[in-house]
């Protein structure tokens, strides 16, 4: 009866950590343009960087005494790969696409990360997951085509950098799953942060942010607190829940989430005056079938 009872929470556990990495992550695409009211991209990135630094080096700065002196040379490739270079790609690119689109064509991520493991890291595939990234990939054409329709003022090639961010996170989760397996997630959190500390802001000083003309904004210090809820929640908090839900439940549900953070920014886009066509809501749909198509596993035959 207890372990019947704890199976229970466990099972309403994970739910409850979906429920919120789903409102988390999918509120970090309004996150990124509402400060961008306020701050140029490379202000946005560099400061999104930063911030999260500080909490995590608050929580777990003591980890990084697992990680050794070999190891340092994937923490330092992961953190570009799978941080400094996404968060300015998604800056650059709300410039000039909704956020709810953003959302859903980062969903492609799975799709990405198998097909750099076929091609770059040898990994095995099946049918299912072939169809997949095909179905996912006209998809994509199918969101950024008629985007590009409703929107006419708006630059889609700047789609083609959330694509980009969906290759370096793909990259990013390769590596560690390859190189990284005997380090403690939070050890390379941190690890990672410690490494980018120093190019963030080189990149903040030179994008003119200290100057007091800009800092005493109004508008500035709006997206300031913006960045701040961006980078404490959406990255630092999201992490160790993340983590948590893997420990408690499996890698398949847990990267579930991926069908659920472009209905999240789907409705922030809605609320904050975004466009969304019936087409649009079917190429989303598309997207995401493809994404589970990659993610089905096979049957096995008794």
């Amino acid at each position: 009866m207890q372990l019947k009872i704890f199976g229970m929470q466990n099972t309403s556990s994970k739910w409850l950590y979906l429920a919120v990495l789903s409102l988390v992550w999918g509120s970090s695409f309004i996150l990124i343009k509402k400060s961008l009211l306020g701050l140029s991209p490379l202000q946005l990135g560099a400061l999104r960087t930063l911030f999260a630094a500080v909490f995590l080096f608050l929580i777990g700065f003591k980890s990084i005494k697992t990680i050794k002196k070999e190891e340092w040379k994937w923490v330092a490739i992961s953190a570009f790969a799978g941080t400094f270079i996404p968060a300015f790609l998604f800056a650059y690119a709300e410039t000039e696409i909704d956020s709810a689109i953003a959302s859903i064509l980062n969903s492609t991520t799975p799709l990405v990360t198998l097909v750099l493991g076929i091609v770059v890291f040898s990994i095995g595939s099946n049918r299912n997951q072939i169809i997949g990234v095909i179905v996912g990939f006209l998809g994509c054409l199918a969101l950024i085509w008629e985007g590009a329709v409703v929107n006419p003022n708006q630059n889609y090639w700047y789609a083609l950098l959330v694509i980009c961010a969906s290759f370096c996170y793909a990259a990013n989760v390769n590596i560690i799953k390859r190189y990284m397996q005997n380090i403690s997630p939070m050890a390379i959190a941190n690890g990672n942060f410690i490494i980018l500390v120093i190019p963030s802001l080189i990149v903040l000083y030179f994008s003119g942010f200290f100057d007091s003309a800009v800092i005493q904004q109004e508008k500035v210090q709006i997206s300031l607190m913006y960045v701040g809820v961006l980078a404490v929640v959406g990255t630092g908090v999201a992490k160790v829940l993340f983590n948590k839900l893997v420990q408690i439940s499996t890698p398949v549900f847990a990267t579930s989430v991926t069908y659920t953070i472009p209905i999240v920014a789907l409705l922030w886009g809605l609320m904050d005056g975004e466009k969304f066509t019936f087409y649009q809501g079917i190429a989303a749909c598309v997207i995401i079938f493809g994404v589970y198509l990659s993610n089905k596993r096979k049957k096995v035959r008794s």
